[in-house]
């Protein structure tokens, strides 16, 4: 049965997050009458170019970094892929790559592969995570070896939200001639980013995770940086990236970095207020309920608890039943029966990991939302402790 717009309650923002009615406007009118090619020399296409132009200029501006470092793609995981092969092409003679134990599979999945490459054998490092999900940079400093090509780190992780000190690593990788990119598709839009102060050399975003389109991304490519295509074709993106440009989603991911920037300080205070409204109504009115990843290094909209002996699966069943969407981790990993990959390597005990559920809100979310979620949770987990055979109440 399909869902009432009227009635969900839709708290599953880090997987994705609905289209912004400001962004589908500005879209619309290149989705039907501004249909030319961007490239084109004439006219109606090269007014469609400098709609592009502005687009390029507003993602920047959310960047804090130059338009001509903004290198559109169909996605994150397009970006993050980019980014790395690039680096192990500019520098052939190096095979080693440093990342974490609980990359997005986007980057997690990319650099497994990497470890069975015929012809061609590469040194992976994965970087353990504390309890409370946070990195340790003196073991990061450890990792980097002279053949060490890139490292490439998220900035906040996209279960727990919890966010890694990315700049700082950016500066220690830059003393040792080392190019940093960083995963930064859940940071982007909820905490202030300025690379112009940074040393990072590449950072990946993905529109749907802004209220903008699915299938829209960008590479940011600091200036300078030495850069390979992943997409060879014709001219477009200076070539940097080959393919017509998906003009419509493009122009939707920069009226939703305008967005973005203007409601900065609400992601920051209102959303943050029901994240922790949330939180802490879940935590005192569920037993054993346990929060994952650090209190307060983590983005503003995230909240990641597991409820101990049941499982995360059957938790979803039974709030979907009331309209609630949320998640049991990253999307992209979801049909699997293995407990999350990040809490696995945080540590959470195997009877909590698997009853973990992600609530990630936006801005469009409100006070009475969290008010029947937590009016619902305590009874949905009730009933299932009662079917588990492993739950004993004290």
């Amino acid at each position: 049965m399909a869902f009432s717009l009227d009635t969900v309650i839709y708290m599953d923002n880090n997987a994705t997050t609905r289209i912004a009615p400001e962004v589908l406007d500005a879209m619309m009118p290149y989705l039907s009458d501004y249909y030319g090619n961007p490239s084109s020399m004439h006219t109606f296409g090269g007014q469609v170019g400098e709609a592009v132009t502005q687009a390029r200029q507003s993602v920047a501006d959310l960047l804090g970094a130059d338009p001509g470092e903004i290198v559109f793609t169909s996605c994150g995981t397009e970006s993050d892929s980019t980014a790395i092969f690039s680096a192990l092409r500019t520098y052939p003679e190096k095979n080693h790559v440093v990342t974490t134990r609980v990359e997005h599979p986007a980057v997690k999945n990319l650099c497994d592969n990497l470890e069975t490459l015929t012809g061609r054998k590469y040194h992976i490092s994965r970087l353990p995570v504390a309890e409370d999900g946070t990195l340790d940079i003196e073991r990061y400093k450890e990792c980097l070896t002279d053949e060490t090509a890139i490292v490439s780190v998220m900035w906040a992780n996209n279960e727990t939200g919890v966010l890694f000190p990315v700049e700082e690593m950016a500066k220690i990788a830059k003393e040792r001639g080392i190019l940093f990119h960083t995963d930064a598709v859940q940071a982007v839009g909820k905490i202030p980013i300025n690379l112009k102060d940074s040393t990072i050399d590449m950072l990946s975003l993905s529109g749907h995770k802004l209220h903008a389109p699915k299938g829209i991304g960008v590479l940011y490519v600091r200036k300078g940086t030495p850069f390979v295509p992943f997409l060879n074709g014709g001219h477009q993106e200076k070539g940097r990236r080959g393919g017509t440009e998906n003009v419509a989603s493009i122009i939707g991911l920069g009226k939703a970095c305008e967005l973005a920037a203007a409601m900065m300080d609400e992601e920051n205070t209102r959303v943050r207020a029901l994240r922790d409204k949330l939180e802490k109504g879940l935590l005192s009115s569920v037993p054993k309920a346990i929060l994952n990843g650090h209190p307060e290094k983590r983005l503003p909209n995230t909240a990641n608890i597991s409820f101990e002996y049941v499982e995360g699966e059957a938790i979803l069943l039974m709030m979907n039943q009331h309209n609630i969407c949320a998640s049991s981790g990253s999307a992209c990993t979801s049909g699997s029966l293995e407990p999350s990959h990040v809490l696995r390597a945080m540590g959470v005990p195997f009877t909590a990991a698997h009853g973990s559920i992600r609530f990630s809100l936006s801005v469009y979310n409100t006070e009475e939302e969290v008010d029947f979620i937590l009016e619902k949770m305590p009874p949905i987990i009730a009933r299932l402790r009662e079917l588990s055979p492993f739950w004993e109440e004290d």
